[in-house]
């Protein structure tokens, strides 16, 4: 038996007028989820445990399998994991987004945060920024490092660990009173402006109507993390397939084996299709038993606030991912059971995370299950199914079942 989660980071939504009450998942065109709803499991699951912040960060350990409350210790010393960087048990990593801010008021502190990932930039684009900025506010004892498009770390020697807001929870609102109370966290957010406002990346990037990088912004502090090994809590053999840090980190804390998709970006244009052709390749080629594969476009769409961008990115991975992972393990005589679902909701209502429980599909090709007509929030909350610890959901995935 193969075993592979489809991870359909942020899809989870709310009825949405413009969508005739529809949530984004239901208006989608979804044929593959729906021939797999009429012959699966579907229920709701909690992957946000009670009092913690809804985040990527604890809603992706919880649907791997580790307890957010027992594993978590913060987002961005996941994503040090993934990139490499240097982390003694007594140092601090910061989130270091690189924020579009307004540019109309006089005082840093009056500005508004307007896109959380200004635009999205490129990795390209924004090592150059890195780079001045690393340079411009140098500190002994603080380092950067280069992540993905808008994602990057800042690592504090022997730091502390420090209450921070995410930007993607303050979208259009005035950022004075959500600064760092840390004084050299705050001085170096106020200066990054000063030498990112003008850099020549975010003058072109205006000339081509793209939002400037013109900010650091610094949250999700934490220490390093200590996963137990994945392969020796289950007994399969995990690959992860993101071309997110956070994931990546999680997976590498985690010793599962990353696999690297080229044009998989984290965007609404990633790779859909080859990230199918890998996790295909990792399960009747390559010798694993278990792959995960993390698509983070309809969490950025609902970031943007984009219901007909988030209904694109669900139908790609239908289209994309969902119909060729089934039919090319069919086609191989492989016995498999797939996983689908997101992490958490994204409602583009409120362009950020909630906790709300989230639907979830569990399809085994060598069972008949009477399922639902329909994969959707509403159908997952119709069968009665409910799921209250999330980290026990890859227990039930891989038939090691215990009380739900």
């Amino acid at each position: 038996m193969k075993y592979i989660v489809v991870l359909c980071d942020g899809m989870a939504d709310e009825p949405l007028e413009e969508l005739g009450g529809r949530t984004p998942l239901e208006a989608a065109r979804t044929v593959n989820m729906d021939s797999l709803a009429k012959v699966s499991e579907i229920g709701m699951v909690r992957t946000v445990p009670e009092g913690m912040a809804p985040g990527s960060d604890t809603a992706n350990l919880s649907v791997i399998g580790y307890d957010p409350k027992e594993y978590y210790t913060g987002r961005s010393p996941l994503e040090a994991l993934s990139i490499g960087a240097d982390m003694a048990l007594d140092d601090v990593s910061f989130r270091c987004n690189l924020v579009t801010l307004s540019e109309e008021e006089e005082r840093y502190e009056d500005r508004h945060i307007l896109d959380h990932s200004s635009g999205e930039i490129s990795t390209e684009e924004a090592a150059e920024l890195l780079s001045a900025l690393s340079e411009g506010v140098k500190r002994e004892g603080y380092t950067f490092y280069v992540g993905t498009s808008y994602r990057h770390l800042l690592i504090q020697k022997n730091g502390k660990v420090t209450e921070l807001t995410a930007p993607h929870d303050i979208l259009t609102k005035r950022i004075g009173e959500y600064l760092p109370e840390d004084g050299v966290l705050r001085e170096m957010m106020v200066k990054s402006y000063d030498i990112l406002k003008d850099h020549p990346v975010n003058k072109r990037r205006r000339t081509e109507g793209k939002n400037p990088a013109n900010s650091a912004w610094f949250w999700g502090a934490g220490t390093r993390p200590a996963l137990r090994s994945f392969e020796e809590k289950n007994g399969v053999k995990g690959a992860m397939i993101s071309a997110v840090d956070l994931l990546k980190g999680i997976a590498v804390g985690a010793g599962m084996d990353n696999i690297v998709v080229e044009g998989a970006n984290g965007g609404l244009d990633t790779n859909y299709a080859g990230k199918a052709q890998a996790a295909v390749k990792a399960l009747t080629e390559d010798g694993y038993d278990f792959v995960y594969v993390h698509i983070e476009a309809p969490d950025e769409m609902g970031h943007q606030g984009s219901f007909q961008d988030k209904i694109t990115a669900i139908e790609r991975i239908d289209e994309q991912i969902i119909g060729p992972v089934r039919t090319a393990l069919e086609d191989a005589g492989t016995d498999f059971r797939m996983l689908i679902l997101p992490d958490h909701p994204t409602p583009v209502r409120v362009r950020t995370h909630t906790s709300d429980p989230i639907p979830y599909l569990l399809y085994d090709s060598t069972e008949y299950i009477a399922g639902m007509d329909t994969y959707s929030e509403k159908t997952g909350k119709q069968t009665g199914v409910f799921v209250e610890k999330g980290y026990r959901l890859m227990d039930h995935l891989l038939e090691k079942d215990t009380e739900q």
